[in-house]
């Protein structure tokens, strides 16, 4: 697939449906944080939440490799406990932290802070700690054009996309986000040494080739990622 002038190089891996990309897109993982393991001793990964990873989530906790030496995270999360319904954690606890990856170690966002600035601190602190950048970062993108938290009118959006941005998690506002969220910032994100999209279903399809279009960042802040991102972005889809 071809950007457009301003944006990163994208790769494309299109499949016959979600359980075909599931399985690829769990061994492409995989074999990242192999790699890793066997470079350093140890990797990381940072993962979305919503309902279109959980089919791959399932795929990855059955990769054999060394779990013991992989770190978790995720890409952004409400600010509600680990038990609530709309938890991010509680996606990663059902469907990926299980199998064989139970023994990793999980890094969660939320904290029980007193407001969302210090929970934001808290939580850099503890993706900073994780020793950067990430081994594997993967996206996922709502209808509107939003990926990690990067919400249109996010509260705090020219920051957490800015480049420069100084801080590893910011915490946002925005109305089409419902509960107040942590998000990882743009240059923890792009700067991961596997970045990857994954996204499924036609409507998703054309959001993706509408992002790919000249256009301002703040309307589909997902061309933040695809205009700031030093390596190709590997975009993985099903029908």
């Amino acid at each position: 697939m071809k950007a457009t002038e301003g944006q990163s190089p994208v790769n494309r891996h299109d499949f016959a449906n979600g359980a075909e990309l599931a399985e690829a897109l769990a061994r492409t993982v995989a074999d990242a944080l192999a790699t890793a393991i066997a470079a350093r001793g140890q990797a990381t990964l940072a993962v979305s939440g919503g309902s279109t990873p959980k089919r791959f989530f399932e795929a990855l906790s059955q990769q054999p490799i060394d779990w013991e030496q992989v770190a978790i995270t995720l890409i952004d999360e409400r600010l509600v406990p680990a038990d609530h319904e709309r938890s991010n954690h509680r996606l990663a606890n059902e469907h990926l932290l299980k199998d064989l990856a139970a023994k990793a170690r999980f890094v969660p966002l939320y904290s029980d802070a007193a407001d969302a600035e210090q929970a934001a601190d808290v939580a850099a602190a503890r993706i900073d700690g994780l020793g950067l950048p990430l081994d594997v970062a993967i996206l996922g993108m709502g209808t509107d054009g939003h990926t990690a938290s990067f919400f249109p009118h996010g509260s705090t959006l020219d920051l957490a996309t800015d480049p420069a941005c100084p801080h590893s998690v910011i915490a946002i506002e925005a109305p089409g986000a419902g509960e107040p969220r942590l998000t990882l910032t743009l240059p923890r994100i792009v700067e991961a040494g596997l970045l990857l999209l994954h996204i499924e279903g036609a409507e998703k399809q054309a959001v993706l080739e509408k992002a790919l279009e000249q256009g301002p960042a703040d309307e589909m802040p997902v061309r933040a990622v695809l205009r700031g991102a030093s390596k190709p972005l590997e975009i993985y889809w099903a029908p």
